[in-house]
């Protein structure tokens, strides 16, 4: 039988920066943030029949309603149920005293938001919630927020404070403080932080990547990066593992070969970050795809699996042998035999580069019996709303390194290196979040410079301890990252 592994979850080791730049982190200051990875657990098919449901309804979720790219005073549509979802998330510092929150790193959309202390259970769930009073540089903008996804909503009001990630500080970053939900929110994630464009933030506020990216001299480049590890073949993976890599405003060059495939976006479509999908195989036959905006699909880090145009996913499923359309909750999906190796390329834009998706992340789950297995591209029909026909989630981004570049808007991708793909399947312990020096202040009075000298910085959570580090690593010493994991230390750098 072929079933997903215990709940997949994300930490990340740390990276710091080697390059000195004027208005940035300088080079003993860190330049990433580790990511932590939810993942699901194993199931029969019942189970993986109601999961499949859930990610379909999500994805609509997140995605209807959207006027092309417009802000909209209310509804983000952008919240997942991490009880049945597999998502990756780091940490963020906000408020004084600065307080650290997990929150999921989301491409695919481009609000702040966190739980709040009042009005939601004071039970200990294990979720760090944000407490207004408790932050002298909390202010309050009385002006209310709603969030709507699959199976119900959360609402609360905007404010703004301080906020810190990756050696960076946004001051003031407005964001939304949930004082109402209904079944969003698992432990240890306290909200999620949009990493899209302006354009499509429900607040209307700047995201917080983009304020950077937007300050002249604050960031070596204007772009941020992902590398995400894989879980979904290792049965003895726990609920939290290592999960890869946030960096922002650079590269890290340990954990690709080779150089960054930049495609831009396509002209005024600055939103999501959109690509053309330009081609598809299926073991090695290529499957007949629309040009255009008729092709258009988001990057995004916030969705498990990979979502595209009903009449395309049937015909990648017509060159698998004997594979077959699911019915009932889960139309849109597909089922194939276990047996079959499937092997899938995908390529994007001008470029002459086909991205390999392994076997582990198109097979998600047992099908409708133990010889068959369900695939991870599947079709939303008609119920997407203005969607982009192709939601590309983590399914595919975890075969790559992604950068997301504002000048020129661009995605790139590029080929793990041996010491990005040695972190798949090394489990590890939960990290405790902690805060770095701040190098870098952006607000009102510093927009122009961006520079602060303040002091190191902890940020305090309920529920772990805290520990602090400025050693740096690089591509061959792995071992030593695999150590601090094993020794349950892992600073979440602000």
């Amino acid at each position: 039988m072929h079933l997903l592994p215990h709940w997949l979850a994300v930490s990340c080791f740390l990276l710091l920066a080697h390059q000195e730049a004027l208005a940035a982190p300088d080079s003993s200051l860190p330049r990433s943030i580790p990511l932590l990875r939810r993942a699901r657990p194993q199931r029969n098919a019942t189970e993986v029949s109601a999961w499949l449901k859930q990610q379909k309804d999500l994805l609509v979720a997140k995605y209807q309603g959207r006027g092309g790219q417009q802000k909209r005073s209310s509804g983000m549509n952008l919240l997942t149920n991490l009880g049945a979802d597999t998502s990756f998330y780091g940490s963020i510092a906000v408020g004084t005293p600065a307080v650290a929150y997990n929150v999921i790193l989301d491409t695919g959309s481009s609000d702040l938001w966190l739980a709040a202390s009042d009005g939601l259970s004071t039970v200990d769930d294990g979720i760090t919630k944000f407490d207004s009073s408790a932050s002298s540089t909390f202010e309050d903008l009385n002006t209310t927020f709603s969030i709507t996804y699959g199976s119900g909503a959360a609402r609360g009001t905007l404010g703004q404070d301080v906020v810190r990630m990756a050696g960076f500080e946004v001051n003031p970053q407005i964001f939304a403080v949930v004082t109402q939900e209904s079944g969003v929110l698992t432990a240890p994630v306290s909200g999620l932080m949009g990493l899209g464009f302006q354009t499509i933030a429900s607040s209307g506020a700047t995201p917080f990547w983009e304020a950077l990216a937007s300050s002249n001299g604050t960031l070596d480049q204007p772009l941020m990066a992902f590398q995400l590890t894989r879980f979904l073949d290792v049965q003895n993976a726990q609920e939290l593992e290592p999960g890869g890599t946030f960096n922002l405003g650079a590269v890290n060059t340990s954990l690709f070969t080779g150089d960054i495939d930049y495609q831009d976006i396509p002209d005024g479509e600055e939103g999501f970050w959109l690509q053309e999908v330009t081609g598809v195989t299926v073991n090695g036959n290529s499957v007949t795809l629309p040009s255009g905006s008729d092709s258009y699909g988001a990057i995004d880090t916030g969705t498990t699996l990979v979502s595209g145009p009903e009449d395309v996913v049937a015909a990648l499923y017509a060159q698998i042998p004997n594979s077959e359309a699911l019915t009932g909750d889960n139309e849109g999906f597909y089922q194939y035999p276990c047996s079959t190796t499937v092997n899938v390329t995908m390529r994007f834009g001008s470029s002459t580069i086909s991205w390999p998706i392994s076997n582990a992340d198109f097979l998600v789950g047992q099908g409708t019996s133990s010889d068959m297995c369900v695939g991870a591209f599947f079709s939303i029909g008609s119920s997407g709303g203005s969607a982009p026909p192709w939601i590309v989630g983590d399914t595919f981004l975890k075969n790559v390194y992604s950068v997301f570049r504002a000048s020129p808007p661009s995605v790139g991708f590029a080929q793990l290196s041996e010491t990005a793909t040695a972190m798949d399947g090394a489990t590890g312990s939960v990290p405790s979040p902690t805060v770095g020096s701040v190098a870098v202040t952006l607000g009102a009075a510093t927009a122009g410079s961006g520079v602060s000298a303040s002091a190191t910085d902890r940020a305090s959570t309920p529920s772990s301890t805290t520990s602090s580090s400025n050693a740096a690593m690089g591509g061959s010493e792995i071992s030593g990252w695999l150590m601090m994991l094993c020794s349950g230390v892992l600073v979440a750098l602000m």
